[in-house]
């Protein structure tokens, strides 16, 4: 398979496996909650670099996201760039060092903007459930780029499909451009896991779904007019210029329905004649079961323009935002609507205005749902315009024109931002001690590389398990406890580790500071030692 070299792709090819986990902090007073009580399971609003943010969110949500939609800057080279400083390596700093800011001139831009999404893409999709979408809204000057890397790193047989919105409706001014040709349209690159003939996440709307004004003893149907097509060469029929009540097909023209079938619609009852036009009963029980229709992209008329985003965001936080590009809500709710159930997670890691939650709140009201979202944003704004949106449309925007806005789409959220590193150093000397949880999480991934259903602290210190093994992590967020034999896996402890395993047909990993028995003694009992902090890593 092609793949696609740029500068600095050396530097950051493996980026995403160095970014160091942090933890998340709750920020209680920027939350939105129930009672005041914000949880790291309730909805999320992460503030800070999204890098480190999606790595941050792995140990809890590998492998869990049902439906990813980002909306990553087009590097149409006149915004502010704050992405260039997220590649870490010293050699990569060099490399951008040598780089005057983005600019339209600056050929290397390109670079910069796949250094920037290459790790990102990578933890995306390990995020992404084996099941999930990701959908990217992108322009023509980074489409072709994006392709290519995704192909590599979901494996082009990932690729769904390019959805094309009408994103405007207006010409803009083009200036002094040579050819005034312009576009109307954003295209939505949309991947998965796996291939789209293995795929069963993305669904569409039944025909059902169409509106059926009228309703009579059969049942709730709407009506569609007799087709006439032109009566000349292999097109032909003489038969099909029956007249129906008087009215004959236009000059040139025959029914498309055949006299046989006319006769049995009419003596069932099907026919509705209005004036000069003749219609059928189409019965929603007709088309319940099996037709759908078709996905043929969005246009600007069923679920808006970047324009009519902004006005939508103008009349929800009635301030001057500053935000010239915003997506409609509706586009959201659309592509939430094909790849989502009523329990699914999505995750926006650049959240902009807040549109994805909006439209995760919206579709629940809509459907009874309990989709989840977490949303991330670096820009200082995360709180005045992202999160203060999402608390505006849960509580209720007075002078909206949607009746479901104007009472409130109900909901909760909680704020917060990056913590610090989980710092292996700061363990050995008590300054940056972990809570259990935290490190639990921390530990099942980096043993497992997938997320573990961490169980309540046990008594044991028992934490969760995987099909063969049971995970145990004999630690306390204190230097007194870490230094004392109460840390330690001794002889006692390693027999009841040993008898609870031996029973449930599993072995054990035990995580402890110190142990008071030999690896040689603990392996015939089934149990591994790993000395926090050095030994958290991959399991083989």
């Amino acid at each position: 398979m092609p793949t696609l070299d740029f500068k600095g792709k050396q530097f950051i090819y493996a980026h995403h496996l160095t970014v160091p986990f942090r933890t998340l902090e709750i920020d209680k007073d920027k939350s939105h909650t129930i009672e005041n009580s914000p949880s790291l399971d309730d909805n999320l609003i992460i503030h800070g670099d999204n890098l480190h943010a999606l790595k941050a969110l792995l140990p809890k949500y590998a492998g869990k996201i049902k439906c990813i939609y980002i909306d990553p800057p087009y590097n149409t080279g006149n915004e502010n760039w704050v992405y260039n400083d997220n590649v870490n390596s010293p050699m990569m700093k060099a490399w951008l060092e040598k780089n005057s800011p983005i600019d339209v001139e600056d050929l290397e831009r390109h670079d910069k903007w796949l250094c920037m999404m290459w790790p990102r893409l990578h933890l995306l999709r390990e995020l992404l459930s084996d099941d999930g979408i990701i959908f990217i809204s992108i322009d023509d000057n980074e489409q072709h780029h994006l392709r290519m890397l995704m192909d590599e790193i979901f494996d082009e047989k990932g690729f769904f499909a390019r959805i094309a919105w009408e994103s405007r409706t207006k010409p803009t001014n083009m200036g002094g451009a040579r050819f005034n040709i312009q576009t109307n349209t954003e295209l939505i690159i949309v991947y998965g896991k796996k291939s789209m003939t293995d795929h069963s996440g993305f669904h569409l709307y039944p025909t059902a779904e169409k509106k059926y004004p009228y309703k009579d003893e059969q049942g709730k149907y709407r009506l569609e007019e007799f087709q006439q097509r032109r009566n000349i060469g292999s097109l032909r029929r003489d038969t099909m210029l029956y007249e129906i009540n008087g009215i004959k097909p236009k000059e040139g023209y025959r029914w498309q329905v055949a006299p046989d079938r006319y006769r049995e619609l009419q003596e069932s009852g099907s026919i509705v004649i209005e004036g000069k036009r003749v219609y059928e009963k189409i019965y929603k029980s007709e088309e319940d079961s099996f037709a759908y229709e078709p996905f043929w992209g969005f246009i600007s008329k069923e679920i808006g323009t970047s324009e009519s985003g902004k006005s939508e965001l103008n009349e929800i936080l009635g301030i001057d935002h500053g935000l010239e590009t915003v997506k409609p809500t509706d586009l959201v709710r659309k592509l939430i609507f094909h790849s989502t159930t009523q329990n699914d997670i999505i995750l926006d890691s650049f959240a902009g205005s807040g549109t994805t939650a909006h439209a995760v709140l919206a579709l629940n009201k809509e459907d009874g749902g309990n989709r989840k979202f977490i949303l991330i944003e670096c820009e200082d704004y995360a709180d005045t315009i992202t999160a203060e949106r999402v608390r505006r449309v849960i509580k209720g925007v007075e002078n909206a024109k949607d009746e479901n806005l104007q009472k409130g789409l109900g909901g909760s959220f909680t704020y917060c931002t990056l913590g610090e590193t989980i710092d292996t150093e700061g363990m050995l000397t008590g300054d940056s001690l972990p809570t259990y949880q935290t490190l639990a999480n921390y530990v099942a991934y980096a043993a497992t590389g997938s997320k573990l259903e961490i169980k309540a602290k046990q008594e044991n210190y028992c934490f969760g398990e995987t099909k063969g093994i049971r995970f145990y992590l004999i630690y306390e967020p204190t230097l007194k406890f870490l230094e004392s034999n109460q840390s330690a896996l001794d002889a006692k402890r390693a027999e009841q580790i040993a008898a609870e395993c031996k029973a449930a047909g599993k072995k054990a990993y035990v995580y402890a500071s110190h142990k008071f028995m030999s690896q040689k003694e603990l392996t015939p009992m089934g149990i591994t030692f790993c000395q926090l902090p050095y030994s958290i890593y991959q399991i083989a």
